[in-house]
């Protein structure tokens, strides 16, 4: 089994203390002793690779840090604008995108979309986001957290596709599968995954205006919580990211 890893501020070689919340994680939840592996991340790319020296109390331990790493930027980078689902379905699209790879994550209040962030409820809705995504990028061991952007509006959504290497709409009645599409090798994918109820004509207008091009996955209709994820998946493959 590979190190489990912990989110630190910065990541260097020697003793570097871990406490706080990941302290407290590291000792009373995976009960980490002295010489186990482990890996501190900052979250950006760096690794610090190491063993626990000395626990202290419930939620305090020295790890001796021997090595970094630096976890290269991807290429092409993977964006994948999400509209707002539901329930807690926002949460495991995030956290799934992030295990999957996803590079970053555009929350979008599209038109036909049931949930609707305002106020605090839409700052506490997108801080559970992002800790979804720290989450998860440790849980999948990854050093280079995704990036959960601030909630974006289908004019702010239009303006990122126009920069895109490639854009792309999912979209059932697609003609094109993504499956075939032509990939770039550098620079910027974005994906839109729509809501419940569509992708509006009206926003699919002023996405194709902006260079976008609606694709089908499959003949199967997935829901908008797993088709970033299964989109994502095909690109990291096809890309050879998954390499």
């Amino acid at each position: 089994m590979t190190a489990p890893v912990f989110l630190v501020g910065e990541v260097r070689t020697g003793t570097v203390t871990l406490d706080g919340p990941e302290g407290r994680h590291a000792v009373s939840v995976r009960r980490l002793r002295v010489g186990e592996e482990i890996v501190l991340t900052d979250g950006r790319g760096t690794g610090g690779y190491g063993t626990v020296a000395v626990v202290e109390g419930r939620d305090r331990l020295d790890v001796t840090v021997t090595e970094l790493r630096e976890e290269p930027e991807p290429a092409p980078r993977i964006t994948v604008v999400q509209a707002l689902p539901k329930g807690d379905r926002g949460e495991l699209a995030v956290e799934t995108m992030t295990e999957t790879g996803v590079d970053v994550i555009v929350p979008w209040a599209a038109a036909r979309c049931i949930t609707q962030w305002k106020g605090d409820r839409g700052a506490k809705s997108l801080a559970r986001w992002r800790s979804t995504a720290r989450e998860a990028g440790k849980q999948s061991r990854r050093l280079r957290f995704p990036d959960v952007a601030e909630a974006a509006t289908t004019g702010q959504v239009a303006r990122l596709l126009a920069g895109a290497d490639l854009a792309v709409v999912l979209h059932e009645e697609g003609a094109e599968p993504l499956a075939t599409a032509q990939l770039p090798s550098s620079g910027d994918i974005v994906l839109v995954v729509g809501p419940e109820g569509g992708v509006s004509p009206e926003e699919l207008a002023a996405f194709a205006e902006a260079g976008a091009r609606p694709c089908r996955l499959g003949r199967s209709v997935l829901r908008t919580s797993t088709a970033g994820t299964a989109a994502s998946a095909l690109l990291l493959g096809r890309t050879g990211r998954w390499s």
